[in-house]
This record gives C-alpha cells, structure tokens and sequence, in this order.
C-alpha cells in the first residue's frame, strides 16, 4: 500500500470572512534579503474552505492543503489556535 505524503499546514490569521464557507487567511513569514542579510516579512494570502462558517477576521487558525474545491481554494481550516480577544 502507498503511504500518502504529509500535507502542508501554516498558521495565519483571518482577514476575511465576507463569503459563504470561506475565508481569507493572511500568512505571515521572515525571509533573510538576499544582499543585506536582514530578516523581511512577506506576506501571502490564502482562501480557505470554512465549512460551518464558525471563524471570525481576527482568529488565529491553522490550515492544511486539501484537493481543489473551487478555482482558488486549496486550502481548508483545520483548528482554532487563539480567537480574537481571547488571552
């Protein structure tokens, strides 16, 4: 039997929930400057498939790539890391 390969997971926080099942998560990372050597943050965004509609912008959640459920969802939400306001 074949063993599947493990899936990409990031951690980002949610910018956008104005569409049904779905929601925009902002990916933040450093990268080092190819000359100066100093740490850059760059950021992507991501649409993700969000299917009780239960996340609100601000909320920090983890997502893992999945099979294409739409021209730009590859991703889906797998957990709640921290909720906005929560300490």
């Amino acid at each position: 039997m074949e063993i599947r390969g493990t899936r990409k997971k990031k951690v980002g926080m949610i910018v956008s929930d104005k569409m049904d099942k779905t929601v925009v998560v902002r990916v933040e990372r450093l990268v080092p400057h190819d000359v100066y050597k100093k740490y850059v943050r760059r950021r992507e965004n991501f649409k993700a498939h969000d299917e009780k509609n239960e996340f609100r912008v601000g909320d920090r959640v983890e997502i893992v790539e999945t099979r294409p459920t739409s021209k730009d969802k590859r991703w889906r939400v797998a957990r709640l890391v921290e909720r906005l306001g929560e300490q």
